[in-house]
Parts: structure tokens; C-alpha cells; sequence
């Protein structure tokens, strides 16, 4: 609910300071006095257009603020944690808007774009008299309306169930149909590509080992050296050499190690790096003795790392993907042989959730024709006391059984007739401001005990009739007694 208004520099207001209990609250005021401008200012923090002329004249910009308090466990919390704005505490929107008609928009302090302004202030108000905010003139809305005071929300989310069941068989078999038409060349290609695959044969990590066997027969010669020169100074024929320098410094120690514990460990050390010389140079050894520079392996080496490297380059991947794409292609080759056999089932599966959808689809459609009546008969009561005697609400529900969408075949319209013999006529297109204020408020105190899905909303109604207002806050203050403590937390009638 709204709970403070700040104004400041807007039009001809220097500074307003309004706060807003629990309850129905009315302005009222003479033709003039200011009342629609206070109503656009909360338009406009609620991310409305602004121009130059918002400005109070001599001043530099303009502010208005909103303070709201916002329910803990309705949805409004989630939202803002969504979009990364403080959840904690109430909700504060502000706008500023310059001479320049440059305007910025803040949601808890942070600074956001009008459109997140808008998004969220469609949550919050619902104001009546003008067309901004009417929530309740768009068909989807419409229709949420009567799902949530049908109690029909767990029915619409298993008939969204059954609808993405559908869809996803429906597009996989559309996919394979148009797979399948040029499935001849296809199947030619793949069957192409696969040989030039299969003859490959790569696996997954062989190429990086190619090349290393690669890159030890391309350096074959300073392998060797480094490999003799490396024996040599280890254990070689002519001292001194590493081994021989090593026994001399342990035989050195091992005089003296008894002397001093610190000079055996050292010694203990010595003799173990000696036991390390050997195996290296005996390892070493054996290396040199089992190296191969078989030509044949390197001609292969070489083949078949340029034959992966030609075939990445015809499928424009890199040589480590050729396992992968070989995988895909031969996965796809066999689901085109398959295809008529898959077709089939796809075909049946598809078959069968449409059925599931159908049914789910009427069976909601009968509960919401039901409840389109009952609900449509309380609104026409509560007209008669709002001014519009002998006038007329219905909900119409038409059904398609051939439409496929997340929220069933039905097209919900709310239809208005606010005088005797008049024609019901869509709610959307009612000439009357006055008219579409008191019976969208209508919807409004008739639907809201029921719909428990929506955040509570300041209502706001503008009306041009001081004798109209007085009697709708008449009436208002008797739906709204039964109300308040749980759905309309603040309206607002004021009198223009």
C-alpha cells in the first residue's frame, strides 16, 4: 500500500508532504485545485513519460517520491532481490526530472531504467479514471483474473505442464519431417564424410600423443647427444666424471663420520644421491640403447597428423574436435536411417499429449466458463451501487480447441454494458472514464478477497463527479470494511 507522497517543484506544487493510513482514503477538491496533478506525479515515479513543462516554473528540476509498504511474503520481495534492489524494509521509488525534461529513476536508492520503474509501479497501483496502470483492460490479466478467483491456478500450471509435453515432441518431429525431405543427399554426404572419418579413426587424446612422438623424431639427433653427452659426464670412460667425484666426497666422509653426527647424516645423504647416479645413468643407458629412429613410424607419425589436420580443416574445427564431429555425424547418420521408424513414434507421442493437452485444455475451460458466470453476476451487483444502475458485466469465454498455448484454448474478454439496452461492449473499449473508474474498481473489491496470486495494490480512482465520488466512497467504505485487513490496503477517490 501506499504509504507516503512526496512532492517537490512539480507543476505548481513547490512541496507536498502526504501520508496514507490503512483504509479508503478521499481528496476532494474543486475544479482546479490540483488534484489530477497529484495523480500525475505519482504517475510519473511510477515511470511515466516526462517533458520540460513537469518543472515548476523558476525551479531547476522536479522530485517526487513514493514510499510503499510492501507485504513480506508476497511476491513484490522476490522481485526486487531479481533485480538486485534492497527487499529489506519498504519500497521507495523517486524520480527526478530536469528543465531539460532528462529524467532519472531510482527503486531503493538504486539508480534503474524507467522501463524496471514501470514493471514494478504496474504492481503496486492500479489507477482508475485514466488509462495508465489499468492492469484489468489487458486480455492476459483478464484471464489470470478469473484463474486466480476460480482457484484454478494448480489446473493452468498442469495444462502448462501438458503444453511444453507437447511442444517439445510436436518440434522434435517437426525437426526430423524437414530433416527427413532432403534426407537422400543427406544420408550421400554423411555416408562421405564417415569414410574419410572411419579411415581416420582418431581418438580422443591420440593426436596430442602423435605429436609428441612427432616432435621426438623431428629432434632425434639432439635427443641422442644430449643423452651421451649427459652418460658421459656421469659415468664415463675417462675420469673425472660425476660418479667417480661422488664416491671420492662419500669415501671422504665415511672416514670421519663417526667423529660427528651432523658429518653422518651428510654422508648418509652422499650415498644416497650415489645410489641415484647409477639408476639415472643406468636408466639412461638403456634409453640409448632402445631408441628407435624407425622410419616407417615416422612416415606414420607424420600421415596421419596431416590427415587430421586436412580433415579439421574441411569441417573447419580444430584437430582435436575430429572425435567429437565424427561422433555427431555418425550419431546423426543413424537417426536419418532410422528416420521413418522414428517419425512414427514421434508421431504417436505427439499424438497422444495432444490428447492430454486437449483434455486438460476443455476441462479447465469448463471451470473457468463457470466461474466467469458467478464472477460476472457479483460485479453487475455491485455496479448497480456504484452509479451505473441496470447496467450489465459479463465474461466472455471462447474456446478453441485447436489453440495450443501454456494457458489452455480460452480467450477471455470482459464485456460492459453500463446502461438499460445498451449493448455489452469490451471493457477495453468503454468511452466513459468515469465508467471504466467504477467498474474496473468494481473488479477490483468483487475479485481481489480471491486473488490471492496478485501483490496488494493502491487503488486509485479519479472521478469528474463530486456527487459520484461521494457515493462510490460511500460504498467503497462498506466493500472495503469486509476487504481491507487482507487485499485493499488504500484507495483513493478524488473528485476532478
Amino acid at each position: 500500500m501506499l504509504r507516503e507522497l512526496s512532492i517537490r517543484d512539480y507543476a505548481i506544487i513547490e512541496r507536498l508532504e502526504l501520508e496514507f493510513d490503512s483504509g479508503l482514503t478521499v481528496l476532494t477538491g474543486e475544479t482546479g485545485a490540483g488534484k489530477s496533478i497529484i495523480v500525475d506525479a505519482l504517475g510519473l515515479v511510477l515511470g511515466d513519460r516526462a517533458d520540460s513543462g513537469a518543472v515548476r516554473h523558476g525551479s531547476e528540476r522536479a522530485e517526487i517520491c513514493a514510499t510503499f509498504e510492501v507485504p513480506a511474503d508476497g511476491p513484490l520481495p522476490a522481485w526486487l532481490r531479481e533485480h538486485d534492489l534492497d527487499p529489506d524494509g519498504p519500497c521507495i521509488l523517486r524520480r527526478v526530472i530536469g528543465a531539460d525534461a532528462r529524467s532519472r529513476g531510482y527503486i531503493n536508492g538504486t539508480p534503474t531504467p524507467l522501463t524496471l520503474m514501470r514493471e514494478l509501479g504496474e504492481q503496486l497501483v492500479d489507477i482508475h479514471g485514466q488509462h495508465e496502470h489499468q492492469s484489468l483492460l489487458r486480455r492476459d490479466m483478464q484471464l489470470a483474473l478469473v484463474d486466480a478467483h476460480g482457484a484454478l491456478t494448480a489446473s493452468v500450471t498442469t495444462l502448462g505442464a501438458a503444453y511444453r509435453g507437447w511442444r517439445d515432441a510436436n518440434d522434435a518431429w517437426q525437426e526430423l519431417s524437414t530433416a527427413a525431405a532432403d534426407r537422400a543427399s543427406r544420408l550421400d554426404l554423411l555416408r562421405f564424410q564417415l569414410r574419410e572419418l572411419d579411415g581416420l579413426a582418431l581418438t580422443d587424446g591420440e593426436l596430442g600423443t602423435l605429436e609428441v612422438e612427432h616432435a621426438r623424431f623431428a629432434n632425434a639427433g639432439r635427443l641422442v647427444e644430449a643423452a651421451q653427452r649427459a652418460l658421459a659426464a656421469t659415468d664415463g670412460d675417462e675420469p673425472p666424471h660425476a660418479r667417480g667425484l661422488l664416491h671420492d666426497a662419500a669415501s671422504a666422509l665415511a672416514e670421519v663420520a663417526e667423529l660427528d653426527p651432523k658429518l653422518a647424516e651428510i654422508h648418509a645423504l652422499f650415498e644416497q644421491s650415489l645410489i641415484s647416479l647409477g639408476e639415472g645413468a643406468d636408466d639412461l643407458g638403456r634409453w640409448l640403447d632402445r631408441f628407435d629412429m624407425d622410419p616407417e613410424r615416422k612416415a606414420f607419425v607424420e600421415q596421419r597428423i596431416g590427415t587430421a589436420h586436412q580433415l579439421a580443416r574441411k569441417h573447419r574445427v580444430t584437430p582435436d574436435e575430429l572425435p567429437a564431429l565424427h561422433e555427431r555425424l555418425r550419431s546423426e547418420y543413424d537417426a536419418l536411417d532410422h528416420a521413418d521408424e522414428r517419425l512414427g513414434k514421434l508421431d504417436a507421442e505427439r499424438a497422444r499429449l495432444a490428447k492430454v493437452y486437449r483434455d486438460a485444455s476443455a476441462a479447465l475451460s469448463k471451470a473457468r466458463t463457470k466461474t466467469a458466470r458467478s464472477l460476472g453476476r457479483a460485479i453487475t451487483e455491485s455496479m448497480q451501487t456504484l452509479g451505473m444502475a441496470g447496467g450489465k458485466f459479463e465474461i466472455a469465454v471462447e474456446h478453441d480447441a485447436e489453440r495450443f498455448a501454456a494457458s489452455g484454448g480460452d480467450q477471455v474478454e470482459f464485456r460492459v454494458s453500463a446502461n438499460p439496452g445498451q449493448p455489452l461492449r469490451p471493457l477495453a473499449k468503454v468511452a466513459s472514464g468515469g465508467e471504466l473508474s467504477r467498474i474496473s474498481l468494481a473488479l477490483q473489491v468483487t475479485a481481489a478477497p480471491c486473488h490471492k496470486s496478485r501483490p496488494r495494490r493502491t487503488i486509485i480512482c479519479a472521478l469528474r463527479n463530486r456527487a459520484a465520488t461521494l457515493a462510490l466512497a460511500r460504498t467503497l467504505w462498506r466493500s472495503a470494511a469486509r476487504t481491507v485487513s487482507t487485499n485493499l490496503h488504500g484507495c483513493w477517490a478524488a473528485s476532478m
